[in-house]
């Protein structure tokens, strides 16, 4: 099990990086999210929006890591959910693997804050766990996994 963290601020108020989050794909930045489905939104009593979305994405996968993972399976699919309080004025985004489960899982937490001194500031605390299993030179698996994630962190539309 890997576990990767990061912090980024953005120069922009929240409710600009919140719209930005909310049509992070598709991204040219991203290529590899190639389909988003909306399967359900709604506002709650307190007047939160909760997001319930399908990703497909398409990964080029090195041949190694495909027989490595015993898979030649290129397309994924996740699932993400995500609560926008604009109270509170934070979104948290939480999604997680729906295929390749037996092979590895990544579940990511994303959540978005005003910057505690400046209002035109926000700040995006980010979290995956990924674990890789029952395979042969999993950290390393994992380890790449992370590098992949932190790469794509740094990529922003809103930036």
């Amino acid at each position: 099990m890997r576990v990767w963290s990061s912090e980024h601020s953005f120069s922009h108020p929240w409710e600009t990086v919140i719209k930005a989050a909310m049509r992070k794909y598709p991204n040219p930045m991203n290529p590899n999210v190639v389909g988003v489905d909306v399967l359900e939104r709604n506002l709650d009593t307190r007047g939160r929006l909760h997001s319930q979305r399908l990703l497909c994405t398409e990964w080029g996968i090195p041949s190694i890591v495909m027989t490595i993972l015993g898979t030649n399976r290129t397309t994924t699919y996740i699932k993400e959910n995500s609560v926008v309080d604009p109270i509170e004025r934070t979104m948290e985004l939480c999604s997680s693997n729906i295929t390749l489960t037996n092979l590895v899982s990544v579940d990511e937490r994303l959540i978005y804050r005003p910057h505690p001194e400046n209002p035109e500031k926000t700040i995006l605390t980010q979290e995956a766990i990924i674990t890789v299993k029952g395979v042969i030179l999993s950290n390393y698996l994992e380890g790449l996994m992370a590098n992949t994630i932190s790469a794509n962190a740094g990529k922003s539309s809103v930036d």
